[in-house]
């Protein structure tokens, strides 16, 4: 049965579109487009039919009846997008933990480097300065010093006493002496200790000449001497040994120049079981008609040690070494990373 379609509802000024459809199974839709001020009326006849009235644009009225829709699908991309690497920054990379770790073992390092600096410090101060004229006071020698052992820094020049007899045949010259500015020789001889359960033995300058005849004719007389056993007690300054210096080419090979143990000791006698001191004694009373040594009484000590304090200084600048190469290294990681995913990228873009 078909049923015929009608047009209503509505004048003709409203723009309403009217659509019937008929027959089993059949659908009606009726679509207005424009503005609309009474909005649109739809008839469904027969069974199973269904109708839609939708309106577009703007509408005032009501809708009547059942409406159904449908939704169009999105569009699907045809590729997906490459994400974009971001490069670590330099305190993601120094956050990481083997830079964590070589950062721990470098403050172990600086740790290590202090304290050898703070150890330079406590020695480049001395804060118990010898008093003045503390080396003009005489002690006993086995008080300031041992056989073979150094002289300390502040006992240098000490005033000692010591008492003993010469060794005959070791009185011997030594030349390029100045005496308050005048070039002379001393005299030297060996002093066989008294009171030691060792034979112990110290070089003495004994006195000094203007000229080598007159420090043979010395030598001479005090050998004569010490062919009698005699004691002598000894005063003056206890002096470090000096380095030994070769004798010139075209002189005496047994000549010396300075005043060393170790020289003095390749031609003195009886040296068999012999404890030597390292340090020479400067007499201030002379013997055999010589002149007495010019030896004043040392300057004091600056009670800062300014080398010390440079060492001190080198330790701190190798402690921030340490830390600035644990960044260097770091930094030279985040450096090669940045340019490996710049050339990655590139090699993308090409």
């Amino acid at each position: 049965m078909n049923g015929d379609p009608a047009a209503g509802a509505g004048g003709a000024d409203a723009g309403g579109a009217d659509a019937g459809l008929g027959g089993p199974g059949s659908a009606g839709v009726d679509a207005g487009s424009g503005r609309s001020d009474a909005g649109a009326d739809a008839g469904l006849s027969g069974p199973g039919s269904a109708g839609v009235d939708a309106g577009a644009g703007s509408v005032d009225g009501d809708l009547s009846g059942s409406a159904s829709t449908s939704a169009e699908p999105a569009a699907v991309p045809s590729g997906l997008p490459i994400p974009e690497v971001f490069p670590p920054t330099l305190r993601e990379v120094m956050l990481r933990r083997e830079w964590l770790g070589l950062l721990a073992l470098c403050l172990i390092v600086a740790g290590v480097f202090a304290w050898l600096g703070q150890w330079q410090l406590d020695r480049a101060i001395d804060t118990n300065p010898p008093p003045a004229g503390a080396t003009e006071e005489i002690l006993p020698l086995d008080e300031v010093a041992g056989p073979g052992e150094y002289l300390p820094e502040p006992l240098v020049g000490q005033r000692v006493e010591t008492q003993g007899v010469w060794v005959p045949g070791d009185f011997l010259i030594i030349s390029s002496r100045f005496n308050d500015g005048a070039e002379g020789y001393w005299v030297t001889g060996q002093l066989r200790l008294a009171n030691t359960d060792v034979a112990t033995s110290v070089a003495v300058a004994i006195g000094w000449a203007a000229s080598e005849e007159e420090a043979l004719a010395a030598a001479e007389e005090l050998e004569e001497d010490a062919a009698v056993p005699a004691s002598y007690v000894i005063t003056g300054r206890l002096i470090s040994d000096e380095t030994p210096a070769l004798p010139p080419h075209d002189g005496d090979p047994q000549a010396m120049s300075s005043l060393s143990t170790a020289a003095l000791l390749s031609q003195w006698h009886d040296l068999e079981g012999l404890d030597v001191y390292r340090q020479y004694i400067a007499s201030v009373e002379p013997l055999a008609g010589l002149v007495a040594i010019s030896s004043p009484a040392p300057e004091l000590a600056n009670p800062i040690n300014w080398l010390n304090i440079f060492y001190a200084a080198e330790w701190a600048i190798f402690g921030g070494f340490a830390f600035y190469l644990w960044y260097r290294l770091a930094k030279d990681q985040w450096e090669k990373e940045v340019e490996d995913l710049e050339d990655a990228a590139a090699a993308v873009a090409g």
